[in-house]
């Protein structure tokens, strides 16, 4: 019992032992086989009549298309906040976020007392300056007959010019609130005043609703001036020299790449942030009143002087959607290595590799690439 017992436990091992070896044998045969689909051997013989032609990579400038990120963007100028320097009650307003408004355009109607007492204080100090000025000049004369005394003349010559500051200074205020002074009389007075566009564009916030009560610091609206919006472009460290003033590029928002808009360079900032990026500000050459602040943009820039490695476009083959050059390597063996195309022009191709090669050092196949990848396809089949 015991000797049957051992040699089933003895057959058990040997099949586990036997399973894991051929597991072994597979995996080692499958790495093979994957390290041998990038290799092509040729004879001399076979080199020659395939016409096949060898050279090292070299260092050109060429022109190359460089994608950026960035946003819609407009400058501080053209971004406003507005209030209401006095404060008071919201009493209408029919802005919308979004809603277009016009430059003079009636946007909100305040009401308080405080309008009613500013407006009393200035209709007053007009009302005294009639009588100052009169006994300015009452005095002035009595004053050259020698028939008053010349401080009399003095005292009422002062109250005359801090009566012409106070009712500078109420007009000032009442022009600040959007009061014309000139046009103010007893007839008049209003507890209600207007709140007027500044500028000609659109509402992108409103912070306020009827009834309630506005601070003097309270932004009650945020409007935008279409007119400047501009193109910010984020722009790495390495690629900043390669940009200047008056280069121009196309743009479209991240979600519609079918509509581009031609944009040109006009500014590049001067610092760079934490992450190694700058801003490059681009005006839009044909404005489209569609685009909001804050958009997600993506661009192509074409740079003429930029140094990349390049091979002759015979070079470069393409095979299941990506694309290869082949090393090689002695006299008779060429390994296929994938590569990422940067630019294509004048039938020079430049490369990036996806390994860290250094392609200045590698001897490629510049011509009839296609043979050794043909050969290399029909090895793999059989």
């Amino acid at each position: 019992m015991f000797r049957q017992h051992n040699t089933i436990i003895t057959v058990f091992l040997f099949l586990i032992v036997s399973s894991c070896s051929s597991k072994n044998n597979n995996s080692a045969i499958s790495i093979n086989q994957s390290k041998n689909d990038t290799i092509v051997s040729l004879t001399v013989e076979q080199i020659k009549n395939a016409g096949i032609v060898t050279g090292y990579p070299e260092e050109k400038n060429m022109p190359t298309v460089i994608k950026l990120n960035g946003v819609v963007d407009v400058p501080p100028q053209n971004l406003l906040s507005v209030s209401f320097p006095m404060g008071g009650y919201l009493k209408s307003s029919n802005l919308l976020p979004g809603s277009a408004v016009f430059k003079g355009q009636v946007i909100a109607v305040m009401e308080d007392q405080s309008y009613v007492q500013l407006q009393q204080d200035y209709l007053i100090a007009k009302a005294k300056m009639e009588y100052v000025s009169v006994d300015v000049q009452r005095q002035k004369e009595l004053s050259d007959a020698d028939a008053a005394s010349k401080k009399s003349y003095q005292q009422v010559a002062s109250d005359f010019k801090s009566q012409q500051i106070i009712i500078k200074s109420f007009e000032e205020k009442l022009k600040v609130i959007g009061i014309n002074p000139e046009k103010l009389n007893v007839s008049t007075i209003s507890r209600t005043v207007n709140v007027r566009s500044p500028i000609n564009g659109f509402v992108t916030k409103v912070n306020v609703n009827v009834g309630k009560y506005v601070n003097p610091t309270d932004v009650m609206f945020e409007l935008v001036n279409p007119d400047d919006i501009h193109a910010a472009m984020t722009v790495f460290e390495k690629d900043i020299s390669l940009f200047s003033k008056g280069m121009k590029g196309y743009v479209a928002l991240a979600n519609e790449q079918q509509k581009n808009e031609e944009v040109e360079v006009v500014l590049i900032t001067k610092n760079i942030s934490d992450n190694r990026t700058g801003i490059m500000h681009c005006h839009f050459l044909h404005p489209n009143h569609q685009l909001l602040p804050g958009m997600f943009l993506t661009g192509n820039f074409i740079v003429k002087n930029k140094k990349l490695i390049v091979v002759p476009e015979d070079a470069v083959v393409r095979y299941a959607g990506k694309q290869y050059v082949f090393i090689a390597k002695g006299d008779s063996k060429f390994y296929m290595t994938e590569v990422e195309v940067e630019a294509e022009a004048n039938h020079i191709v430049a490369i990036k590799s996806l390994l860290n090669i250094n392609w200045l050092q590698q001897n490629l196949v510049t011509k009839n690439a296609y043979v050794l990848l043909g050969k290399l396809k029909n090895k793999v089949e059989e």
